[in-house]
């Protein structure tokens, strides 16, 4: 009997693209030994931004939803690696200088600009393969939003995970405060998505939020824990990891001392990541599809129910704090990239309306603003 299947049609939205902004990889599935099994693939979607730690343009957001709906309707793949390109990050969310120059003070811009957005969250809450985030690097911000709306998620021990939204005139409502609670619960969701303070990937893993840990750093050949984190037990298989919390004084410098004879080396990384979707494969994908789709329904029961009063919220924050936020990481020196937010503060408590006067007034790009003092007018 010959193979006389029915000609196939294609249901994707745009056939052949080429992405231009993002990067779009098939990746043969392969078993424990390394074996490839032919006609059965992984899809990679890699963040394409190293320089801009990984942000997303606008042009990538458009990439990343047509790359979710090409991996969806792929009937040969298995499972979806959603990652990015370098060491340091997987994503800081949005491209700031482009908020800063383009989306500053133009609130009906951005509202569409977030329409792009919630369709890419969307498109990865949604897809009809299990997605495994792949986080290479800082998930931080929108970054660390897109990051939850996965599946699965393996992280480099190096990585780094929180929000930045209100130390930068915006609050974390692309997914942040719709998510977050149900992976750490109430209270440690509170401290993240408010005082924006990252977190180590070993704090992250201690707290439910991602499934594994993996060192990537090599020093004098050998795999090493993150010399930046107290890690109370690493265990062979480094699996027994706990504790998680930043060094800070002389046991920071020593670790920073450390950091500089390491090499970054994802080999593990990877090999974890091909691991999970083996064991996908190893499942029957309708099955699969239909749990994947049951657990994801926590998280779409918020996400759906605010996405849309968010992004009204968002666009019009455009106006006042974001203008002001995203302008100063933008165009602020390197040592401080931040509003003064005392001075900020202090001007509207007597009442002073939201004005560029008031933006240079507690804005570090100005020369009028330093030492924490303000020349606001009296």
């Amino acid at each position: 009997m010959g193979n006389d299947y029915p000609q196939l049609h294609s249901h994707e939205l745009v056939d052949g693209y080429a992405f231009k902004h993002i990067k779009y990889e098939r990746k043969p599935l392969r078993d424990p030994k390394g074996n490839a099994h032919e006609g059965l693939y992984n899809v990679w979607i890699w963040l394409n931004n190293p320089g801009q730690y990984n942000s997303y343009t606008t042009e990538a957001v458009k990439e990343v939803i047509l790359a979710f709906r090409n991996a969806s309707v792929d009937r040969a793949a298995v499972a979806v690696v959603f990652t990015a390109v370098g060491d340091k990050a997987f994503c800081t969310g949005g491209n700031t200088k482009e908020y800063a120059e383009y989306y500053a003070g133009n609130p009906q811009e951005y509202r569409q600009y977030m329409r792009l957005f919630n369709d890419m969250v969307s498109a990865i809450l949604m897809c009809d393969k299990p997605v495994i985030n792949r986080v290479n690097g800082m998930r931080i911000g929108g970054g660390q939003e897109i990051g939850m709306a996965c599946d699965f998620h393996v992280a480099a021990d190096t990585a780094r995970f929180g929000q930045a939204g209100p130390k930068h005139g915006s609050a974390p409502d692309g997914g942040a405060t719709d998510f977050l609670p149900l992976f750490v619960g109430m209270a440690y969701a509170m401290e993240s998505c408010v005082l924006c303070e990252p977190m180590s990937a070993h704090k992250a893993l201690r707290l439910g939020m991602i499934n594994r840990v993996v060192p990537v750093l090599k020093h004098n050949g050998k795999f090493v824990p993150n010399p930046l984190v107290v890690v109370d037990r690493f265990s062979d298989e480094f699996g027994a990891i706990v504790h998680g919390e930043s060094r800070t004084g002389d046991e920071l410098a020593k670790g920073k001392a450390v950091l500089k004879d390491c090499t970054t080396d994802f080999s593990l990384l990877d090999a974890t990541v091909e691991e999970f979707c083996w064991k996908l494969s190893q499942t029957m994908p309708d099955c699969t599809t239909k749990t994947t789709e049951s657990l994801r329904k926590f998280k779409l029961e918020h996400w759906d129910r605010n996405k849309e009063t968010n992004r009204a919220w968002l666009a019009l924050n455009m106006m006042t704090e974001a203008k002001a936020g995203f302008r100063a990481f933008n165009e602020g020196p390197k040592e401080q990239r931040e509003v003064d937010f005392l001075a900020l503060r202090r001007e509207l408590a007597k009442g002073r309306p939201w004005t560029e006067e008031l933006i240079r007034d507690v804005s570090p790009q100005y020369k009028h603003a330093h030492s924490g003092s303000c020349s606001c007018p009296k």
